[in-house]
């Protein structure tokens, strides 16, 4: 299946995401889909076409990783020397001086996306090898901060700016599903498992639904072989037949 519906729904859900205003504790919002929307398209060009067995579904951008690549979980040198993209990022203005938008010319690393993109490589190797099986998204796209610049996650938004928020990232979720057809949606933690459930109940699709451990440092559960415990959580659920 071609790219091109999935390409034009990234676009809707970037435009859509950007009219959104939020209250506090939001003092920062980054949407990574305008500003670094090259290297997302090369991503989606590159490895969202045909259908996938696997969907892994993130919760949002990262400050060291999407937010900076326009990847979902996109540590740069991953981003960069595995999957092979490397486009233009155009820094946005207002963002907190402390969480500074460079590009590939960061110089931190996403810990998280370091964990998910290095274990998808030692699994399959090579990125097109795991793009004929696996496709790897975000639910939503926007990266929110306090005045402090401390990461603020989509739970802990309002509930009305939740509700704003997640009618268009259901919307890209199903446009995903669509394009992937897969057979599988597994939520990268909690908060993503738990939409995942729920778009998929209501747009009534055949998908089965699971969710493995967040890699994020900020959970103690993940700093110990994280790849060791997920690899036989999925195996567990039949998502994988082996451990490799």
């Amino acid at each position: 299946m071609t790219v091109a519906p999935l390409i034009r729904a990234a676009r809707r859900l970037g435009r859509e995401a950007a009219a959104l205003r939020f209250g506090p504790p939001v003092a920062f919002v980054y949407n990574p889909l305008s500003y670094a929307r090259q290297p997302h398209e090369q991503y989606l060009l590159g490895f969202g076409s045909g259908r996938k067995r696997i969907v892994l579904l993130g919760m949002n951008p990262g400050p060291w990783g999407m937010a900076q690549t326009g990847v979902p979980f996109g540590e740069i040198t991953l981003v960069s020397d595995w999957l092979g993209i490397r486009g233009t990022v155009t820094p946005p203005g207002g963002g907190h001086p402390r969480v500074r938008v460079q590009g590939f010319d960061c110089p931190r690393h996403e810990v998280s996306g370091a964990r998910l993109w290095g274990w998808l490589r030692q699994r399959y190797g090579s990125a097109e090898e795991m793009a004929r099986e696996l496709f790897v998204s975000n639910y939503c796209p926007l990266m929110f901060l306090d005045s402090s610049g401390r990461n603020i996650t989509p739970d802990r938004l309002r509930q009305a700016d939740q509700e704003a928020l997640f009618l268009p990232c259901d919307r890209f979720l199903v446009a995903v599903l669509e394009a992937a057809q897969p057979e599988w949606l597994v939520g990268v933690g909690r908060f993503a498992g738990r939409r995942a459930v729920s778009v998929c109940r209501q747009a009534g699709r055949p998908v089965r639904v699971t969710s493995i451990l967040h890699p994020s440092p900020a959970n103690p559960r993940s700093q110990k072989d994280w790849a060791v415990t997920v690899e036989a959580a999925l195996v567990s659920e039949g998502v994988f037949d082996t451990v490799t």
